[in-house]
């Protein structure tokens, strides 16, 4: 019953617990689901939400996105991947910075360097613990101090200062440059919007869902700020939850990178990623960068490039080495002679005058570009493009605009992906409304009028 109100409740864009409480004392609709028994009172509807439902509600959201299968509303032909960030419900201002603490790391370091001769934690702990055997600690009020106690406590000082800036770096971990003191799993980002107006900095989680046939078929919540990292992690959970794979995956120019090519790759998937440099390309700004490669001439029989002025940049090194599983290929070209070229200046960036114009080139990342842009510009490509746009980011429109939903309630990476089950249910339900009472159920992809 409290999980019926719950998804009932999100699906009317009420997420508070006191206003879901509110709710189920004077509406009717709300009184219908409680089945004439009383209305729950907050706290146990916010315990429920952070509390025994988290532990059900991914298998009962995905249990959902079966049912939607056999009904023959959802397939696996392709999906549609995106990401945005949603603000966290800790305080705006309660950051913690990752060179702000690396700077005041070694700033103790050497104190304790200069004052004990140590150069580790573990030392000035067991240092400390020896050194106190020795003392007579005196305390209280008009008891003078004496200078063996002073150095102790001031050394005692800088060992707990670097216990906690020990413990702030590894919260961050490897791939985060910050988090929120009152929400350690949150990490501040760059939000479009602000609500001072002024595009100040917010801790936010990235938020990604996968769209097909459009219902919202995964969640998945990161720590990152960008994209391009979050894509093999949420694949694998579909993968997973769902004990199929889609056959196409089609994201933005955010996702690309060498290992989503390459897991794409191996994984069987067709990838319909748009470059990170496609609409850049057809610029005459970019065009007009005659140093990159891209505006070089290649000649594959000599396996060299031709520059704008006319020289070869033949092939000086070729590496092959492990990464993410497959072997990855990278290629070293040097120019045959830049001396007295007009346009060195705007071709190399080499400041010794001497040097000639070199580029590298990762030849595995080029061949699965090439591969991707070729998918994207097919017909299908095109196609699958404006059905993203409209289903993937018509569906982030309408959870942050018709639900009203643009900031967490609960903090926590695993109370805020409960907070997403919920909302993503209530969307696929509200959808499946949508779509009977217009007539289109069991339509996958849009479609798309041509004026």
């Amino acid at each position: 019953m409290l999980f019926k109100v719950m998804v009932y409740g999100y699906q009317c864009g009420i997420y508070s617990s006191r206003k879901l409480e509110e709710a189920c004392r004077y509406r009717v609709d709300f009184m219908w689901l409680l089945e004439e028994y009383p209305a729950p009172d907050h706290a146990t509807l916010a315990r429920f939400r952070t509390g025994r439902c988290a532990e059900a509600v991914e298998d009962l959201f995905y249990q959902y996105v079966s049912l939607l299968e056999h009904q023959g509303e959802t397939d696996y032909e392709t999906v549609f991947v995106d990401g945005t960030k949603l603000e966290s419900c800790a305080g705006r201002y309660t950051f913690c910075w990752r060179g702000s603490v690396e700077k005041h790391l070694t700033k103790v370091q050497e104190k304790v360097q200069e004052a004990a001769g140590l150069k580790s934690l573990k030392a000035l702990q067991e240092y400390l613990e020896q050194s106190r055997e020795g003392i007579t600690f005196a305390y209280g009020k008009g008891i003078r101090k004496r200078d063996e106690q002073r150095q102790w406590e001031a050394l005692d000082e800088l060992r707990q200062r670097w216990e906690r800036y020990e413990k702030n770096l590894k919260i961050m971990g490897d791939t985060r440059n910050s988090y929120a003191k009152t929400d350690p799993d949150a990490t501040f980002m760059r939000m479009k919007d602000d609500h001072m107006r002024n595009g100040q900095l917010k801790p936010a989680y990235n938020v990604q869902i996968a769209v097909n046939s459009e219902y919202i078929t995964g969640v998945d919540v990161f720590s990152n700020r960008t994209d391009f990292g979050t894509l093999v992690p949420f694949l694998k959970r579909l993968q997973r939850q769902h004990n199929r794979k889609y056959a196409e995956v089609t994201a933005d120019a955010g996702y690309e990178s060498l290992e989503n090519y390459l897991y794409l790759e191996a994984n069987g998937q067709l990838s319909f990623i748009k470059p990170s440099n496609y609409e850049a390309k057809k610029t005459r700004h970019f065009k007009e960068k005659i140093g990159r490669i891209e505006n070089m001439t290649y000649d594959a029989e000599e396996d060299c490039f031709t520059c704008a002025q006319g020289r070869k940049l033949s092939l000086r090194r070729e590496c092959t080495k492990l990464e993410h599983g497959q072997f990855v290929t990278t290629a070293w070209y040097r120019c045959e002679d830049c001396g007295h070229c007009p346009k060195r200046n705007t071709c190399c960036q080499a400041k010794d005058p001497e040097k000639p114009k070199e580029v590298m080139l990762r030849k595995t990342f080029w061949e699965l570009r090439a591969r991707s842009q070729e998918n994207i510009t097919t017909e299908r490509g095109i196609y699958l493009r404006m059905c993203r746009s409209i289903q993937v980011e018509g569906a982030f429109a309408l959870l942050k605009t018709d639900f009203g939903f643009r900031r967490f309630l609960t903090r926590g990476k695993a109370n805020v992906r409960t907070e997403l089950f919920f909302l993503a249910m209530a969307f696929n339900l509200k959808k499946l409304w949508m779509k009977r009472e217009t007539g289109r159920l069991k339509t996958h992809l849009s479609e798309i009028s041509v004026a």
